[in-house]
């Protein structure tokens, strides 16, 4: 687990409505909590939560009652991944210590510092050029994903 359950369920969560929601990958629409945990083991209340902070920060629109739900606030090749991890886990987390030392640094470096450095620097340009689109067309490359969808009812498909 690199990152807290909110953000891995945060991830998780925008790429199935990046994937699900009407209007396909180019141009999400907007979708219910309920239709968006349906066959997956993302938690209905919790991914409420989450999502209602994203609304929050700009991320997503939230509409109450009917046909309401979430939507992209942007098209989802404009949303990166370390946008997302910078919302939940707040600005410069992926600066943090790897032993959760307060001050870990070039100059006051922990024990791990200079072995984490390199691994640190590549998981922040992944988080920076990954975006909710390339999220999603990897998404609908996977098997299981695609069996989940083949036994949903045909009113969620695509």
């Amino acid at each position: 687990m690199i990152f807290s359950s909110p953000t891995e369920y945060a991830i998780r969560g925008l790429a199935e409505l990046v994937c699900r929601a009407p209007g396909g990958v180019a141009n999400p629409g907007r979708m219910m909590i309920e239709e968006l945990v349906r066959g997956t083991d993302l938690p209905k209340d919790f991914m409420a939560k989450i999502f209602q902070r994203l609304a929050r920060a700009g991320l997503l629109k939230s509409a109450k009652g009917r046909g309401g739900g979430f939507s992209l606030a942007r098209p989802p090749h404009q949303i990166t991944l370390m946008q997302v991890v910078e919302i939940l886990e707040g600005p410069q987390s992926s600066d943090r210590c790897v032993v959760g030392l307060e001050k870990c640094n070039d100059h006051m470096p922990c024990p791990q510092h200079d072995l984490y450095k390199p691994i640190r620097q590549r998981l922040k340009d992944y988080l920076n050029t990954t975006t909710l689109a390339d999220l999603a067309a990897s998404l609908r490359a996977k098997q299981a994903w695609q069996r989940v969808r083949q036994v949903a009812p045909s009113s969620e498909r695509n």
